[in-house]
């Protein structure tokens, strides 16, 4: 999952975006708060994909996978402090850079076994070390938020190591969006509720399209000419 600004008439509203390997849905909410992402995901008991935002803080643990490309850039971010907020973004960016190696070994061999093992060796290794820096301490005043917050959702830090289908990015959410954030600078945003609700539909159909390498005009062509002949509409996969 994840999530970009839209404006109604000039108001700010939010883009919701829900993708798996085959379908996407768009929805476009009155804000980015809590209580829209637990209508969206009401019903559901999938994995989700998501940066470290509040706003999915409601998942279970075991139902949640931290993007660690966003990690990354908070890490970057960190390592360009002073002190000990500088360590935290160092130790971080090498965790990432073992992390991601980790990930590239398995697309290769495809070994989960040892995706595991590698992975709980890290684990193990990190967690006292950026423990150690949610001490509170006059040093830690810069760094101390960032290692708390790891560390009370670190078991969904990696979650892609025990689950098939599941990622450790969240580079999938991101890649669909991008088209619905290009067709937002381009059009102006909505001007009614009505066209908000109808471009939220569409760039599911284009994005779902996509995903499953099917026509977009096919799609949408084949139901209004079952309805001009009376047939039923074929349903999508």
């Amino acid at each position: 999952m994840d999530e970009r600004g839209w404006r109604l008439k000039g108001a700010q509203r939010t883009l919701w975006g829900m993708f798996s390997a085959r379908h996407a849905f768009f929805h476009v909410a009155a804000d980015r708060h809590e209580d829209r992402a637990k209508d969206l995901l009401e019903g559901h008991d999938a994995i989700v994909t998501s940066d470290r935002w509040w706003g999915y803080d409601h998942l279970p643990l075991a139902r949640r996978q931290i993007c660690w490309s966003h990690l990354k850039r908070d890490f970057k971010a960190h390592a360009e402090g002073l002190a000990a907020e500088k360590q935290v973004g160092l130790l971080g960016l090498e965790l990432s850079a073992r992390v991601f190696w980790a990930w590239e070994v398995f697309q290769n061999t495809h070994d989960r076994r040892q995706l595991k093992r590698t992975i709980t060796a890290l684990e193990r290794e990190y967690k006292p070390i950026i423990a150690a820096y949610n001490a509170k301490s006059p040093r830690h005043k810069h760094c101390r938020g960032m290692a708390r917050n790891l560390i009370k959702v670190w078991p969904a830090l990696w979650t892609f190591a025990r689950h098939k289908n599941v990622e450790p990015t969240n580079n999938h959410a991101e890649r669909s969006l991008r088209g619905a954030v290009i067709y937002r600078k381009l059009s102006l945003d909505s001007q009614s509720e009505q066209g908000e609700q109808t471009t939220a539909r569409l760039l599911s159909a284009s994005i779902t399209c996509r995903l499953q390498h099917k026509s977009l005009f096919d799609y949408l062509s084949d139901p209004l000419a079952a309805h001009a002949h009376g047939d039923p509409a074929p349903l999508p996969a």
